[in-house]
């Protein structure tokens, strides 16, 4: 099963670069027909996490995947999984 992985830790204090990064990854699983896609916004406060799952709690995002995953495992980690 092929997967995307996205780290944020890098851009974590800016927001845009954040919103293009979720939207680029999610586009492309879309147009590569990926299952899977795991973001990593990293523990933290759990800001950055909460603004993840807003930002696919979006209607035109929600469409395009078929359910959001927390790893019960891993508090910093997100899977979104996609139907095709």
């Amino acid at each position: 099963m092929a997967k995307i992985k996205l780290d944020l830790h890098d851009i974590y204090s800016n927001g845009r670069a954040i919103e293009t990064e979720l939207s680029r990854v999610i586009n492309e699983a879309v147009r590569k027909r990926i299952c899977l896609v795991e973001i990593i916004p990293g523990k933290g406060s759990g800001q950055l996490k909460k603004s993840v799952l807003r930002f696919l709690e979006q209607p035109d995002i929600k469409r395009l995947y078929h359910r959001i995953e927390k790893d019960d495992k891993n508090f910093g980690r997100i899977f979104v999984h996609f139907r095709f």
